[in-house]
C-alpha cells in the first residue's frame, strides 16, 4: 500500500473525528500517517487529547505537539483510530503486525467506538493468511509454545509457530515475547480466542472480535467505507 493510499485512509477517518474527543491512536505505518495529519490539525487549532497505543506511537505524537494523555488519566475513550493486518466481513481482526497488540487491544476495549484503516488487500473472506501474533510471557515460553500448539490441534489448526525476533526476539513495550502462529484459515476466530487465552503463559492475541465498528479501505479505486 503506498505511503499516498494509507494517507487518504487517515483522511478519511479523520473526518470522523470530532473536536474535544478523546482519542486513542493506533500503531503501525497506516496509523502513523493518521497521527500526522491530526498533527497538522492541531497545528491549526484543533482539540483533541490522545491516548497512544505505543512507545512508538507516544513518540510520533509528540513529535507532532499532540497533547496527550494516558489510559490512567482518561479510562474512558471515545475513539480509536487503528490499522488492521486482516480484516474480514464480519469485521473480525488480525493485529499485532507491528508488536503492540495488548495496548492496542486495552485501548480499543477503553474505546466507545473504532475506526479501522487498512488497504483493500486486507479484506479477507476468512482470517488467517497473515500469521497470527499471540503475546506471551518469558517465563515458561516452551511450555506457553507447547500448550499453543496442542491448542490450535485440537480446534483443526496446524501450521509453524515463530518465535518473532529469531536470537534477536523482539521484546514489547509491555516486556512479553510475540509468537507468530501461521495457522492458515481460522473458521472458528472466538473458539481459538478462548482457548488460547485459557493457557496461562499467553498475555494476549492478535484477534479482535467485537471492536471495529468502521473499516476504511483504500485501494487504487478509491477510499471506501464499510
Amino acid at each position: 500500500m503506498s505511503v499516498e493510499l494509507k494517507r487518504e485512509a487517515a483522511a478519511a477517518a479523520l473526518q470522523l473525528v470530532n473536536e474535544g474527543m478523546r482519542l486513542g491512536i493506533g500503531t503501525g505505518s497506516t496509523a502513523d500517517e493518521f497521527a500526522k495529519l491530526l498533527g497538522e490539525k492541531v497545528a491549526e487549532g484543533f482539540e483533541i487529547t490522545g491516548v497512544p497505543t505505543s512507545e512508538r506511537t507516544r513518540a510520533l505524537c509528540e513529535s507532532l505537539s499532540i497533547p496527550l494523555a494516558t489510559l490512567e488519566e482518561l479510562p474512558e475513550l471515545d475513539l480509536v483510530v487503528d490499522g488492521a493486518d486482516e480484516v474480514d466481513r464480519k469485521f473480525q481482526l488480525i493485529k499485532g503486525g507491528g508488536g503492540a497488540l495488548l495496548r492496542e487491544k486495552i485501548v480499543a476495549n477503553a474505546s466507545e467506538r473504532m475506526i479501522v484503516i487498512a488497504d483493500d488487500s486486507k479484506l479477507v473472506e476468512t482470517l488467517g493468511a497473515f500469521p497470527l501474533p499471540i503475546e506471551v510471557n518469558p517465563f515458561g515460553l516452551k511450555a506457553t509454545w507447547n500448550a499453543i500448539t496442542k491448542a490450535a490441534a485440537e480446534l483443526g489448526l496446524d501450521g509453524p509457530l515463530k518465535l518473532r525476533g529469531g536470537d534477536d526476539v523482539f521484546v514489547t513495550d509491555g516486556g512479553h515475547y510475540i509468537i507468530d502462529a501461521s495457522f492458515g484459515h481460522i473458521s472458528d476466530a472466538i473458539a481459538l480466542s478462548d482457548s488460547l487465552l485459557n493457557i496461562p503463559g499467553v498475555v494476549e492475541h492478535g484477534l479482535f472480535l467485537g471492536y471495529a465498528d468502521v473499516v476504511i479501505l483504500a485501494g487504487e479505486q478509491g477510499v471506501r467505507e464499510l
